[in-house]
């Protein structure tokens, strides 16, 4: 609650908005190292290598926590599914400010597929009764661009996806997102609570910094199993073989443009 003195000696209080927000966070591997596809040709390698924050999910925390700094949101919730080790991620989404984190903990969460999660993530939704769920447009590993989409269908509430900027409107009853379209930028207009899935030019996430991070240590984290959740563990995707790219052939130097157009057309056949 914030102290406003006015003239004339009249006191009046501005009660921050009762508004919580729901950031769902992937642990992935990080975008920097470069991907090895395991000797089984089953997956990829994930054993000593360096893991990270999905960086759409980052921005989706990113964009909660400002929405909360300027007194728009009153709290800020991160959820994470996956193994132990995803402690980790919800542990940077509270030192980038969120509140507190709910972890459904699932060891075998690469087999989940975008509905799995859409239905984990409305069965939390409905625990915690968040006005907005936030979440990154995809993650870097699977590139599925479901989970948000799938989710309103799930609860009924209005979606926004690949959010370029967001704002609040009518006291928090409503949102104008604008979003990246392959036409330029679209503004829609959503009633909350609603869905809304982050694009890549939303914000610069910050850094979390080390007081923070001690901070983020003492933070609450609930610990759910999809059982808790009332979610049926069945496995409905195999990776039946994973393979690398192929390489790229090296380019070669023409002569000129009468030379360019004749590969062009008869070695390319492009033309």
């Amino acid at each position: 609650r914030h102290l406003h003195i006015l003239h004339h000696g009249v006191i009046a209080f501005r009660v921050p908005c009762e508004m919580r927000i729901l950031v769902g966070v992937k642990r992935v591997i990080d975008y920097g190292v470069k991907v090895r596809v395991r000797a089984d040709k089953r997956g990829v390698e994930m054993e000593n290598v360096k893991m990270a924050i999905n960086p759409f999910c980052e921005i989706a925390v990113e964009e909660a926590v400002r929405l909360k700094e300027k007194g728009t949101a009153s709290e800020v919730v991160a959820v994470s599914i996956g193994p132990e080790k995803s402690l980790d991620t919800l542990r940077h989404a509270m030192a980038m400010g969120a509140d507190r984190a709910v972890h459904v903990l699932q060891e075998s969460a690469d087999n989940l597929v975008p509905l799995q999660v859409a239905k984990i993530l409305k069965a939390v939704a409905e625990r915690e009764t968040p006005q907005m769920v936030l979440l990154g447009k995809q993650a870097i590993d699977g590139d599925y661009n479901q989970t948000g989409q799938m989710l309103s269908a799930l609860l009924g509430w209005p979606q926004a996806t690949f959010a370029s900027e967001v704002r609040i409107a009518d006291g928090a009853a409503s949102a104008e997102v604008v979003r990246e379209v392959d036409g330029g930028l679209e503004t829609v207009g959503v009633k909350l609570p609603a869905v809304i899935t982050t694009d890549l030019r939303l914000n610069e996430p910050r850094y979390a910094t080390l007081p923070n991070i001690m901070k983020a240590k003492k933070k609450k984290v609930e610990k759910l199993s999809m059982a808790d959740l009332g979610v049926e563990e069945k496995w409905h995707l195999e990776v039946v073989k994973v393979e690398e790219p192929p390489k790229r052939q090296a380019g070669i130097t023409v002569d000129g443009v009468d030379a360019l157009v004749d590969k062009l057309a008869n070695e390319a056949k492009v033309l």
